[in-house]
């Protein structure tokens, strides 16, 4: 079993930053990919970025150049810069984890991002 805690999360103006983190702890063994998604009220849950344990991050087109992914693979954390944030980020913010070549899905119990002025 892995356990995700988040932290971050808030309400900020349009154009403000943050800064979400998500801590994996557990039976972490083998090599693993972790990242964010996102849900607005009313819509489905989306991929906002994901980065593999030793490699580079994919962003959804709504998001790149604005956010960006990282990971301490010494800590099992994952970051996410949200820089430019705008209205329509606005949703709760999920952590996900997954072991390489698994299709089981572990997920943190999310943090709410408000964008507003």
């Amino acid at each position: 079993q892995v356990q995700l805690v988040e932290s971050g999360g808030g309400l900020v103006q349009p154009g403000g930053s943050l800064r979400l983190s998500c801590a994996a702890s557990g039976s972490i063994f083998r090599m693993y990919a972790m990242g964010w998604f996102r849900q607005a009220p009313g819509k489905e849950r989306e991929l906002v970025a994901r980065i593999p344990y030793a490699g580079s991050g994919n962003y959804a087109d709504s998001v790149k150049g604005r956010f960006t992914i990282s990971i301490d693979n010494a800590k099992n954390t994952v970051h996410l810069e949200l820089n430019n944030l705008k209205p329509e980020d606005t949703a709760v913010y999920y952590c996900n984890f997954r072991f390489l070549h698994s299709d089981i899905d572990y997920w943190g119990k999310g943090t709410l991002v408000t964008v507003s002025s």
